[in-house]
């Protein structure tokens, strides 16, 4: 084994490397694709900072006898590094739900990895939504307060969840969220062999050592430790931390049949405790939402779920969605079979998918009928 300076010099090098392929990946993203704040008859479309985070607002025009408006708190994924609120894809989401509920919809620009690690990209989403949140911020751009849903994809969907938890915990606030809508959300980083990550571990788009890699990308860890992560030796039975949160991800208890299928539970008796001292975040619940407690689970508000079949992160919404059930919250898991992860916002040419088109039209359906 190299000696400590040779490693951690070799660790330096890796994460330059990666953040390098990070920047230029999501420079020509964003160059190529984002898209000015352009309005038009049908939806006002304006950038503005909230509480020092960046956002771009979708306002329809006003009705003739309406005088409020409902509102979406939209959070974009892209495994905390990637995408852009601005970007064509999520541009042309937010203006469709706009346009389809007559709705203001907020999208978050938060910062990204490499730029900033866990947990600006949780700070930047809670600063911005309690900002919008905020009485007078509401009047200002018509919004009725009793009629809020905040929203996320992928690792959107992860800091959606977060900000709803931190926010049922905060006593002072005169404005919450109604609802809650997370599209194929990543929950969790405590097991990595749950039946969706052994059945899709090498499924497109996102497969198993990606989403390893996102999560200590996003921790600013070092990839080194990806293999062990792999066999869940973070979580082995002798990593004393990790034990209380045992039973709140046992998906043998939380998963349908359907879900389960043949599948066993990958769990070390002795692991290295370490790891979870080099990446405390891994148990943070500000990271992982599936971690919190029944308590705050109880308190968030209804839940919508969208889950896919093609997808290592099914398992995460489905057991949040079981966990949420049993706390007494009036939740709906919206699972599609023949459905990947991603596909909500491969809607527009070239990459029109019919499977996008199905799983956007059902998530705007439920918050048609329920925001």
């Amino acid at each position: 084994m190299p000696p400590p300076a040779a490693q951690q010099t070799c660790h330096l090098i890796h994460y330059l490397r990666l953040s390098h392929h990070l920047i230029v990946l999501n420079y020509l993203i964003c160059t190529f694709d984002k898209l000015k704040s352009v309005s038009s008859e049908d939806i006002k479309i304006t950038d503005a900072v909230f509480d020092g985070v960046e956002v771009r607002v979708f306002e329809p025009p006003a009705k003739g006898d309406e005088s409020l408006k409902r509102s979406v708190v939209y959070i974009h994924g892209g495994g905390w590094a990637l995408a852009s609120a601005r970007t064509s894809l999520y541009n042309n989401l937010c203006r469709i739900m706009a346009e389809s509920l007559n709705a203001v919809v907020v999208s978050v620009e938060y910062r990204l990895v490499p730029e900033v690690c866990f947990p600006e990209q949780y700070h930047d989403a809670l600063r911005a939504t309690k900002h919008f949140l905020q009485p007078d911020v509401l009047a200002e751009y018509s919004v009725d307060p009793s009629r809020i849903a905040i929203s996320g994809d992928s690792a959107g969907g992860n800091l959606a969840a977060a900000v709803c938890q931190q926010l049922s915990k905060e006593e002072d606030l005169a404005v919450r969220p109604k609802l809650q809508a997370l599209i194929y959300p990543v929950l969790q980083a405590f097991d990595f062999n749950t039946p969706s990550y052994q059945q899709n571990m090498n499924m497109p788009v996102l497969p198993r050592f990606v989403m390893i890699n996102y999560w200590i990308y996003y921790f600013n860890g070092n990839s080194e430790l990806a293999p062990e992560l792999l066999i869940n030796n973070h979580t082995a039975l002798n990593v004393g931390r990790a034990l209380s949160f045992r039973p709140r991800l046992n998906w043998t208890s939380l998963l349908p049949p359907s879900f389960k299928k043949s599948y066993k539970p990958v769990v070390q008796s002795a692991g290295t405790a370490a790891i979870v001292e080099q990446l405390p975040a891994l148990l943070d619940v500000r990271a992982a939402p599936c971690l919190a407690d029944d308590a705050t689970l109880a308190r968030q508000p209804r839940t919508y779920v969208l889950t896919c079949e093609n997808d290592v992160l099914r398992d995460d919404g489905a057991m949040y969605a079981k966990r949420l059930e049993r706390a007494g919250v009036p939740v709906t898991l919206d699972h599609f079979h023949d459905c990947f992860h991603g596909c909500m916002i491969f809607t527009v040419w070239p990459t029109d998918f019919s499977a996008g088109v199905q799983d956007r039209n059902s998530y705007i359906k439920w918050l048609d009928e329920n925001l």
